[in-house]
């Protein structure tokens, strides 16, 4: 299946952040053809976490919006979705994502850089690829600190490199933030924030069963595997709510 041939691909509203409606294969070729064309696109995965971190910071806001694509990572942008009577097919997640370009980049030789995560999990998630992928060709890795004062380093170390997919794992707002401060001078095709992937890919957290995965539970089991995470998980119902009042909002003004 072919992207419309649109300059950038089609969004839905969903919180006042730009979603894609579009399978992960579609959002995939999109990307495709970005690496191909080396045009220095920005693309993020949205969840609820990261659409409430949008409504109380909006430069943050500006800066999802501003980006190429923005995808659905989670079930309650679908529920959201849902609720202001806008259709987004499927959740992408992250991880899903970055294995299915993985196997893209394997086919047609791209140069990979993974930026972030801690001490050692850029190198370990980047071998870990390789293993799989052996034609993909992981170009370098590095966890520098997501500080502007590095900045200039970090560029130089991932321009020489030529990368064809730069993937970006310092969390939510930080990753976001880097690549809209330097997308400009980065000599890429696609930078992506990843989040918690590398961590995923370097096997230092396991991901949930995929029945788990299936019923949009995979929060729940890493919330029991990692119950100090009960504090990000507040922001769920808030999420739901901030949803419900914005439907509820939006139909008072059509009536």
């Amino acid at each position: 299946m072919q992207p419309t041939p649109t300059p950038t691909p089609t969004t839905v509203p969903i919180m006042g952040i730009p979603i894609a409606p579009m399978p992960m294969a579609e959002a995939a070729i999109w990307i495709s053809a970005w690496v191909k064309s080396h045009t220095g696109r920005a693309v993020f995965t949205v969840n609820p976490e990261i659409a409430m971190l949008a409504r109380r910071d909006p430069e943050f806001a500006a800066i999802l919006r501003s980006a190429d694509l923005n995808v659905a990572d989670g079930v309650g942008i679908l529920l959201a979705a849902w609720l202001a009577r806008r259709t987004v097919p499927a959740r992408t997640a992250g991880i899903d994502l970055v294995e299915h370009l993985a196997a893209i980049g394997d086919s047609l030789g791209w140069r990979v850089y993974l930026l972030g995560g801690a001490t050692g999990v850029a190198q370990s998630a980047g071998e870990a690829l390789a293993r799989r992928h052996p034609r993909l060709n992981i170009v370098g890795w590095s966890a520098p600190d997501a500080g502007p004062d590095l900045d200039d380093d970090t560029v130089a170390a991932i321009n020489a490199a030529r990368p064809d997919l730069l993937l970006v794992a310092f969390g939510a707002p930080r990753q976001e933030r880097w690549i809209a401060r330097n997308l400009s001078r980065l000599d890429i095709g696609v930078a992506m924030g990843v989040g918690g992937s590398l961590d995923f890919l370097a096997g230092d957290v396991p991901r949930a069963p995929r029945p788990l995965r299936a019923l949009g539970l995979e929060w729940l089991y890493r919330l029991v595997r990692q119950p100090w995470r009960w504090r990000r998980m507040l922001v769920l119902p808030a999420f739901a709510i901030a949803a419900l009042r914005q439907v509820a909002a939006g139909r008072r003004r059509e009536g």
